[in-house]
């Protein structure tokens, strides 16, 4: 999962880092369109100042002016008119037809009277002819004679010039591009050009496109499809290039991407779940072999320690009842160690814990007899055995002889790990206080030499007991370098 998560943060910085790329692309293009455009309108704008300076023009001789008008007008097509007006807006020359006492005023005058008083080209706004009855464009040039204005020469342009310059200029069907006239409505637009021009820019873009010269923003076309969109404004001619991509050339690829990362991720994820539980299985099958196989150790150690005691009766029936007590006690011992393993499924113990297995029975009156101090000390299988058998012997010494034969009698029990050049030790001390008076025995036991010859030899340290007036005190040390 969380793999699958960075792969779609990935993907989504990746869709981010398209979008930019494409805000600029959008801009890239529509500045290029507006300098092709330009370019046309100047071509436009110079062969009508070269029309303007013609003798025949500037003289009146409007049949000599009509042959130089054709050669200009077939580089545009059929659809392309030439007129010539006075201040008055009267149309003094048509390309149409020689008969222009016939023909209606120029129908937007305004522009004519800016030539007139600026003396320099202007450019139209869409709107409809008043002879062809079409919507069309100009560009209006001053003929000038004396440093005055003779007349204003006006060519309607086909439209079809426009449409041509964004279609070729269009880098693929996602895209939308439409050329609008200084009031925002559109006369070139690519798609559906027979639908759309004519018509002012949709809302969206409509609200940005008078606010900066050059701007790239979000919109939505005319046909409700989200675009990315810039726009650049001509400063020649006062017209509007748009230009914008559909959102959905850029979310696509996203929304693909995530599928197939979703996909492969969900494989994986299967395949890895798959893994896991086949693993839970096998790891769960260990569990269950390990658990029997130590429940069958527990079972033959228990068998074995019953048969050991069977023997044990029988060997020792002259004995006396004491000594016979004593070797049950030690065989009770090893067996309470190994039910404290049992639990811990033989991983081994704590201290603490083998401490209150050994001492429980001379505890149940009067657990505040007994006091212990020190750290937990992770004890390995073979050091629990051995210490049960050591606290049980001195122990067992206690409840006969010491601090436990009474019920005033109190031990001590403090432990701690000390560092020394041979490794780390255990140190526990044993001390009774409150027993009978103490004195030394004439003779060492069976037990004492278990004692000192199992801390010796099993745990790699010592075993020793002071005989105090106040007191026995034992002190035993064990390695437990690798051992816990």
């Amino acid at each position: 999962m969380p793999l699958i998560i960075f792969a779609a943060g990935i993907i989504f910085n990746n869709y981010e880092q398209d979008r930019r790329d494409a805000t600029q692309r959008v801009l890239e293009t529509v500045r290029s369109i507006r300098l092709v455009l330009d370019a046309e309108m100047q071509r436009m704008t110079g062969g009508l100042q070269v029309l303007a300076l013609t003798n025949s023009l500037r003289s009146g001789d409007f049949n000599s002016f009509r042959r130089i008008a054709a050669g200009f007008l077939d580089q545009y097509g059929k659809d392309g008119v030439v007129l010539v007006a006075d201040s008055a807006g009267r149309q003094l020359f048509s390309s149409l037809t020689p008969d222009v006492a016939n023909l209606p005023p120029r129908n937007n005058r305004d522009i004519v009277e800016k030539v007139f008083a600026t003396k320099r080209p202007y450019y139209s706004n869409l709107f409809v002819g008043v002879v062809k009855k079409t919507l069309i464009v100009t560009v209006e040039v001053p003929v000038i004679r004396d440093g005055e204005v003779l007349y204003d020469i006006s060519f309607s342009p086909p439209l079809e010039i426009f449409q041509a310059i964004i279609e070729q200029q269009r880098p693929d069907k996602d895209w939308t591009i439409s050329i609008f006239d200084g009031e925002g409505v559109n006369f070139a637009r690519v798609p559906n050009p027979q639908a759309t021009i004519g018509m002012p820019a949709s809302p969206s873009l409509r609200a940005q496109m008078f606010r900066n010269p050059e701007a790239t923003f979000a919109t939505v076309s005319l046909e409700g499809v989200p675009l990315i969109t810039s726009i650049a404004r001509s400063s020649l001619t006062g017209w509007t290039v748009a230009a914008g991509t559909a959102e959905t050339s850029l979310v696509a690829p996203l929304w693909r991407s995530l599928a197939i990362t979703s996909v492969i991720g969900g494989v994986l994820l299967m395949v890895g779940l798959a893994f896991a539980v086949r693993m839970a299985t096998a790891i769960a099958r260990g569990e269950m072999l390990h658990d029997l196989l130590i429940e069958e150790l527990n079972h033959r150690v228990k068998n074995t320690l019953a048969i050991l005691q069977s023997i044990a009766t029988q060997t020792f029936r002259s004995a006396s009842r004491a000594e016979r007590e004593k070797f049950e006690g030690r065989l009770g011992a090893l067996a309470e160690a190994h039910n404290l393993l049992s639990q811990e499924k033989w991983q081994g113990s704590e201290l603490q814990d083998v401490i209150a297995r050994v001492l429980n029975p001379y505890l149940l009156s009067n657990p505040e007899r007994v006091r212990k101090f020190g750290p937990k000390v992770p004890l390995s299988p073979r050091l629990a055995v051995i210490l049960s058998m050591i606290l049980h012997e001195i122990a067992t010494n206690a409840a006969k002889y010491g601090a436990l034969s009474n019920d005033t009698g109190t031990v001590t029990l403090d432990w701690e790990i000390i560092e020394e050049s041979d490794g780390r030790k255990l140190r526990l001390l044993w001390t009774e206080a409150g027993g009978p008076h103490v004195t030394a025995p004439a003779q060492r036991g069976f037990g004492s030499r278990l004692i000192e010859r199992s801390a010796r030899d099993q745990l790699g340290g010592e075993a020793t007991v002071d005989f105090l007036p106040g007191g026995v005190v034992y002190t035993l040390t064990s390695a437990l370098e690798h051992e816990s």
